[in-house]
């Protein structure tokens, strides 16, 4: 599992995006993620691993862990 930062996240949108620390790449981030791994906030900067799941063509987080 690939670790990245928060690059940003706004909760009212319900999304955001992490930077992938291995590619640099921006993985989309869904508010639906972060529930389904029982986070209660997530700040801008914060580090987390994340397995990478392809829909439509896309890159998106899922299965996060923090340190």
């Amino acid at each position: 599992m690939p670790w990245g930062r928060v690059k940003w996240f706004d909760a009212k949108k319900g999304y955001g995006f992490i930077t992938s620390e291995n590619s640099n790449k921006d993985i989309f981030l869904h508010v639906s993620a972060l529930e389904k791994s029982k986070f209660r906030k997530i700040r801008e900067n914060q580090k987390i691993q994340f397995e990478i799941k392809e829909e439509q063509g896309k890159l998106k987080a899922v299965n996060l862990k923090s340190k």
